[in-house]
């Protein structure tokens, strides 16, 4: 995985940066990584199967999901991996020489560095 930086933060921030799209993601997180069908995401958000499908697609191009075919349904998860990468991009400057200031997100960024907010 190509390590984050400017350009791909951006990217990934203005894929969020949608109120359908943020709620998909955030609802995605909490799936879990067995993640949920492009459908019930719609039905769930009361949004239209189309319109959600074009919001899944700016997410996954973002690589902040990751998709996959079961039968005739399209399965979305959040990308943790990314997710944890961004977080730390976000964070890694934060402290300046204080890591009591950012001691409680930086605790949640270790955590999921340990593989345990999945």
């Amino acid at each position: 995985m190509p390590a984050m930086n400017d350009d791909t933060a951006v990217q990934a921030l203005s894929a969020l940066a949608h109120a359908d799209r943020l709620a998909a993601f955030r609802m995605l997180v909490r799936a879990g990584p067995e993640g949920m069908a492009s459908g019930e995401i719609a039905e769930a958000l009361t949004i239209a199967p189309t319109r959600m499908s074009f919001h899944l697609a700016a997410l996954e191009r973002a690589k902040l999901l990751r998709s996959w075919r079961d039968g005739r349904r399209i399965l979305y998860a959040a990308s943790y991996d990314d997710m944890r990468e961004l977080l730390a991009f976000l964070t890694e400057d934060c402290c300046s020489g204080n890591p009591q200031i950012c001691a409680p997100l930086t605790d949640f960024v270790a955590a999921c560095d340990a593989k345990t907010c999945s």
